[in-house]
Order: structure tokens, then C-alpha cells, then sequence
């Protein structure tokens, strides 16, 4: 693959990649904050019960297959390289969903994560 761009379908599972890893992190969040007012043995209980939490289990299952399908195109070293944009994904998400905080240095980190996926991502 050296000295040639990624596959359609290489791109194509690395974006779903992403979505579904996110989703996944989102639901398992959702899943932590929803139960938060119990604690012990009754606290995981009740995660284990609520929609929430399946929902993010379910997007691990898959996106384990489909992490699986996208390192049969790429290299490793490539993929896991461009893996790492799920890190920006799910901050992004966050910040906009459950209203957490970018500091400036988390700013700057998604800065140089996407700048270092970009690098990884062009052609050779």
C-alpha cells in the first residue's frame, strides 16, 4: 500500500470507526451519570439495567468488527495512528453534549491529535 492513498473502503470504516467508538463512549457516559445518585453493589445494578450502557456495549461489539475490517487495509502502525482521532471525536462530543470543559490544553492536544492523523492519513 506504500506510495498510494487509502482505499474508499479503509475511509469508509475509519469514519464509521469513529462514529461508533464515540457513540459507544457517549452511551457508557450517559449510562455513568444517569445512576450517579446511588452507589455500591445498588449503583451497578441499575447501570447494568439501563438501555444506556447496552447501547455502548453494543457499539464496542461492532465496532470491534469493523476495527478489525480497517486494519485488514491498512497497515497497523497507520491505523492505530489514525484510531487516535476517536480521542478528538469524543471530546468534541462531550463538550457538546454533556457540557464538559475544554481547558486550553485539551485544545491544544485535539489540535495536535488531528494534525498528527492528518500527517498519518496522506498518501505516502
Amino acid at each position: 500500500m506504500s506510495g498510494t492513498s487509502l482505499p474508499w473502503l479503509a475511509i469508509i470504516l475509519w469514519i464509521a470507526n469513529v462514529i461508533v467508538d464515540s457513540a459507544g463512549q457517549l452511551a457508557f457516559k450517559a449510562a455513568a451519570i444517569n445512576d450517579a445518585d446511588a452507589s455500591g453493589l445498588a449503583r451497578w445494578t441499575r447501570m447494568a439495567q439501563h438501555p444506556w450502557l447496552w447501547l455502548g456495549i453494543s457499539c464496542y461489539v461492532f465496532e470491534f468488527v469493523l476495527w478489525l475490517a480497517f486494519l485488514s487495509l491498512v497497515p497497523l502502525s497507520q491505523g492505530v495512528l489514525m484510531g487516535s482521532i476517536n480521542i478528538v471525536a469524543i471530546m468534541l462530543a462531550g463538550r457538546w453534549i454533556f457540557k464538559e470543559r475544554l481547558t486550553r490544553l485539551r485544545v491544544i492536544g485535539i489540535l495536535l491529535v488531528s494534525l498528527g492523523v492528518a500527517i498519518v492519513g496522506l498518501p505516502a
